[in-house]
């Protein structure tokens, strides 16, 4: 007869939670703020990443920056041509919009895993060769997590995954 092994990640406290939930949720939480982050800095320009005179509400492109930093790298004229083009920049705003707000209220979070996994994965492509590292940068890291929230069912930690409407409709989860 095996010995079992008591796993404090896994024993359930007293609401029924494992202890591992509480880490997707903060991971879920976290990743949500810098997507929620990421569209407000850009449409306001409140000068971490984004100087106000750049906002998009200033005028200025929230994809110019980046994507036209790009044209060295080896798919750098697919990316450099999408740059400033108003169908792209309200795309990628909706997409750090809608990501940041269902991974942060935790519902539409297998959705917002998707997108935000594709949303990344092409930012990681417009930055190839990376500098630092073969292949692997913090692109690729989120999109991991993000595809480990949406198999943990994150939302339903600290969110509205739980609620019985999310429950019974799987594209809410």
């Amino acid at each position: 007869m095996a010995a079992t092994i008591d796993r404090p990640a896994t024993t359930a406290t007293t609401e029924g939670r494992r202890p591992v939930e509480y880490v997707w949720a903060a991971a879920r939480l976290a990743i949500g703020w810098i997507f929620l982050w990421a569209f407000l800095d850009k449409t306001f320009g409140w000068g971490f990443a984004t100087p106000p005179g750049k906002a998009w509400l200033a005028g200025g492109s929230p994809t110019t920056g980046f994507l036209k930093g790009t044209g060295d790298n080896a798919l750098g004229g697919f990316f450099s041509a999408l740059a400033g083009q108003a169908w792209v920049d309200w795309l990628f705003m909706a997409g750090l919009l809608g990501i940041g707000l269902a991974l942060m209220l935790g519902a539409g979070t297998r959705i917002a895993a998707a997108t935000g996994t594709l949303m990344l994965v092409l930012m990681w492509a417009a930055e190839l060769p990376l500098d630092t590292n073969p292949f692997m940068d913090d692109h690729i890291v989120y999109a991991i997590v993000l595809i480990g929230l949406a198999m943990a069912d994150a939302g339903a930690t600290l969110g509205l995954g739980g609620l019985p409407i999310v429950r019974r409709n799987a594209w809410l989860k």
